[in-house]
């Protein structure tokens, strides 16, 4: 009897899931593996809880399912593949591909040395929409502009369907010495995490449940509400994408069926805003394509500006002003409820999140470095290519980037956004009594809030200094197009 390992990474499901089809079809008899190298995977505090739980959800999973169990180890992947390899004689290992430089160099290495062992090694695409080797301009250059990156994906062809889970029971094999979970040590020793196990459910389930309730309410209007972070306007499908939870074949699928559904005469202007809606939503997954594709393309971006000439950036140096940022003290409401929500939650809004990079590498002249490192600790979504991608946007130094001279006025980014100072008022309580009119500038009070620090710059100022900043790099005409 032929026997099969698969491989898991950040592919934490069984539905839609190309490794483990293909392992099923293979055989009857199936090692379903997760290695902990704490070394490879620099994973935050945020991440490893969300992992922790998302690891006993799959296992959860593959017990009803499958009637077998997931087996964990912890250590260098490719001496423990040896080991499990000798061990259960297996004859084919799976895989779904990741995209960051140092696991693919990783991975090719894996898998060149176990074919010439014999064995049938197999990578999967099962986080993407399209691989990054299969897009290219005219030029057969990789894309640096969204738009036209987009257009080409979508004339590609058509977007495969997602695939439902293979319903089958496995033989019953010995465990290859598996840790327990708690042995991984991904719960932080300091109980932080109680907010958290509120807000948030890890696991494939719970992704298909936080698809369905979007799907049935928000993304009806998503359009606009994306963009107030008071209401529940967003998807928060981010974190259960970056563990692979869920695909974006499903959420193309289950969203793309709005776009593609007719209503009755008397309906027509609802589902008129419903479509559109969804289209932008979708849209949203091509950004996430678009990360992928340039950190594939550009694997130095993750530490380095894409745009050569940021590297002399005149940076400031200031551990008190980049603290009253990380504790949301920066005496901006909407900047200081954006962190405040983000260690609490593992998470922050999007249109914050603009605002608070902004702040960070405008406002405070802090490298962007910094404020992307301490995203990728603090997210449950903490996706290197995502975050990458939002950091060089905010900086002006990537691709597609804000212009350089576009400065968030984190006021009137509040005022515009968060209009009655729901979020605000939520995050900061301290300015919950406040008015409408002082609850983005409190400090014009004549007795302000004295629990609420005044602002740690002033934004006329602070603009000015980014301005002469910026003029010192004497940018050539491509980044200012």
């Amino acid at each position: 009897m032929s026997t099969a390992i698969v491989w898991f990474r950040r592919d934490l499901r069984i539905a839609d899931q190309p490794a483990v089809r293909a392992a099923l079809e293979k055989s009857d008899k199936v090692h379903f593996v997760f290695i902990w190298s704490p070394e490879d995977e620099s994973l935050g505090s945020a991440s490893r809880w969300w992992l922790h739980y998302s690891l006993l959800a799959l296992h959860q999973s593959l017990e009803k399912t499958y009637g077998v169990q997931l087996e964990l180890f912890r250590g260098k992947p490719a001496a423990i593949l040896e080991d499990l390899i000798s061990k259960s004689q297996a004859q084919f290992l799976y895989w779904s591909r990741l995209y960051d430089p140092q696991t693919r160099k990783r991975d090719e290495k894996i898998k060149e040395h176990f074919k010439k062992k014999g064995l049938e090694v197999k990578s999967f695409n099962a986080s993407l929409l399209f691989e990054p080797t299969m897009i290219a301009n005219k030029s057969g250059k990789p894309f640096q502009v969204f738009s036209p990156f987009w257009r080409h994906c979508l004339a590609s062809g058509p977007i495969e369907s997602a695939r439902a889970a293979v319903s089958k029971k496995l033989v019953a094999s010995k465990s290859l010495s598996s840790l327990s979970l708690r042995d991984l040590g991904l719960l932080p020793k300091i109980k932080w995490d109680k907010k958290m196990a509120e807000v948030w459910r890890p696991g494939e389930l719970g992704a298909q449940e936080r698809l369905a309730v979007f799907l049935k309410a928000a993304v009806k209007s998503y359009s606009t509400d994306r963009n107030i972070p008071g209401v529940e306007g967003s998807s928060r499908l981010s974190p259960h994408l970056h563990f692979g939870e869920i695909s974006p074949h499903q959420i193309w699928n289950s969203t793309s069926s709005i776009i593609n559904s007719s209503g009755n005469s008397s309906r027509v202007r609802a589902s008129s805003v419903a479509k559109n809606s969804a289209e932008v939503f979708l849209r949203e997954i091509g950004w996430r394509e678009f990360a992928y594709h340039l950190l594939y393309h550009f694997p130095h971006t993750p530490d380095e500006p894409l745009r050569a000439e940021f590297k002399k950036f005149p940076w400031r140096k200031s551990k008190e002003d980049f603290e009253a940022w990380t504790k949301g003290r920066t005496g901006y409401p909407i900047v200081d409820a954006g962190m405040r929500e983000l260690w609490a939650t593992g998470w922050m809004h999007n249109r914050v999140r603009m605002v608070v990079a902004s702040f960070l590498v405008k406002h405070l002249l802090i490298e962007w470095q910094k404020g992307a490192a301490w995203f990728l600790d603090t997210l449950v979504d903490a996706d290197l290519a995502s975050n990458t991608l939002g950091w060089q946007w905010a900086s002006g130094s990537g691709a597609d980037a804000a212009p350089y001279f576009r400065i968030f006025n984190p006021i009137l980014q509040g005022e515009k956004f968060d209009p009655d100072g729901a979020y605000v008022r939520r995050w900061v309580p301290e300015l919950a009594d406040l008015s409408n009119k002082f609850i983005h500038k409190p400090w014009l009070l004549e007795n302000s809030p004295a629990l609420y620090p005044a602002p740690i710059v002033d934004h006329a100022f602070a603009r000015k200094r980014a301005l002469q900043a910026f003029a010192q790099l004497r940018l050539n005409d491509s980044l200012l197009q």
